[in-house]
């Protein structure tokens, strides 16, 4: 029987309004993505989150021991809730990750968090090319505009493209709604 567990990845406190990082839609995301946690803690499902820490304090964002480091409190880890620490965009990089995976015998994983560019589009494909069957909450994800060779795009074209990417050939890319419905 396959085994699923939701990873959080990046829902710290310098990606929200006050932050050092802001993105868009990270208060809508991560209210999707307190979903999916209140879901999966009442299913007893395990939960895995992951946090960015730069490792010196002359980070952009994400600095040791400040308060944009810290989870956000919508998605606060419980004690017994594995707290993964990465220095890199793949959170399977350099980290604990797949140990445990391993160990909780999970072979299926619903990614949510930020940045949809970076992080999730980065876990996502790591995750799938080590054999996990992976889905993504696509509304429980917020990323930020950018900007490449004097091309200016938007926050919702730049998840959209992700996002797309990832449905394409990596993952399940769906709804909370619709992905809770599977869990059921």
């Amino acid at each position: 029987m396959s085994k699923i567990a939701l990873i959080i990845v990046d829902l710290q406190n310098d990606y929200f309004p006050g932050g050092k990082w802001v993105l868009e839609g990270t208060e809508g995301a991560a209210t999707k993505a307190a979903t999916l946690l209140e879901s999966f803690r009442a299913k007893k499902l395990p939960v895995v989150h992951v946090r960015h820490e730069f490792p010196t304090t002359d980070a952009p964002f994400f600095v040791p021991n400040s308060e944009g480091v810290k989870v956000h409190s919508s998605v606060q880890e419980l004690e017994a809730e594995p707290v993964v620490i990465k220095h890199q965009i793949n959170s399977f990089r350099d980290t604990n990750l797949k140990e445990i995976l391993d160990e909780l015998d999970v072979d299926r994983v619903l990614i949510c968090g930020a940045m949809s560019h970076m992080c999730i589009d980065a876990v996502t494909r790591a995750a799938n090319d080590l054999g996990y069957n992976c889905a993504v909450a696509h509304d429980a994800c917020a990323t930020l505009g950018l900007e490449f060779n004097g091309v200016t795009v938007p926050a919702s074209h730049v998840h959209a493209a992700f996002m797309a990417s990832l449905d394409f050939a990596y993952a399940n890319v769906a709804s909370t709604d619709e992905l809770l419905s599977e869990l059921n």
